[in-house]
């Protein structure tokens, strides 16, 4: 498994597992128009010369906005988020990210999990912010401090030990 950052030429197949993924897809263009950003990231892993999952992260001054995560069905449970989040996480910080903040769909209780461990706490709703649901904001604030650096180290740690 690799991860690397997207190109424009993986958008169609991006595209593709969108609409696998989510009720509501971005269309390819909305891909492309989002790489063409200098303040946005994507990420893809690739196993098996097929792209399996895709993140991004787009930095405003310093708080840095997760705008997707999506892992194919095949591939869940294989800590796949966990590991494409790190890296939009390290991106965001290395680009001088203070905070982070995204919204979650208020039924995915795995998701929100997953940014929990990342420090992101709920602070808010989205009224009908999806199509007949509800999000939830959530927020990792002082991302750049030692305290989350430690929590970024555990998380690393972790995901080191599988491969052990």
């Amino acid at each position: 498994m690799t991860i690397r950052t997207m190109s424009r030429s993986d958008v169609p197949a991006v595209a593709t597992l969108e609409r696998v993924i989510y009720p509501e897809p971005w269309s390819a263009r909305i891909f492309f128009d989002e790489l063409a950003q200098s303040n946005r990231t994507y990420i893809v892993a690739v196993d098996d010369g097929e792209i399996v999952a895709y993140g991004g992260v787009m930095l405003i001054e310093d708080d840095a906005h997760v705008t997707t995560l999506g892992v194919v069905p095949g591939f869940r449970r294989m800590r796949l988020g966990t590991r494409l989040l790190l890296a939009l996480v390290e991106n965001a910080l290395s680009r001088g990210a203070r905070h982070l903040t995204l919204e979650v769909r208020a039924t995915n209780t795995d998701a929100q999990r997953l940014y929990e461990r990342f420090g992101f706490s709920p602070v808010g709703k989205r009224k009908g912010y999806y199509a007949g649901e509800d999000a939830i904001v959530m927020w990792a604030l002082d991302v750049d401090d030692d305290e989350y650096g430690l929590r970024l180290e555990a998380i690393r740690t972790d995901l080191g030990s599988e491969a052990a």
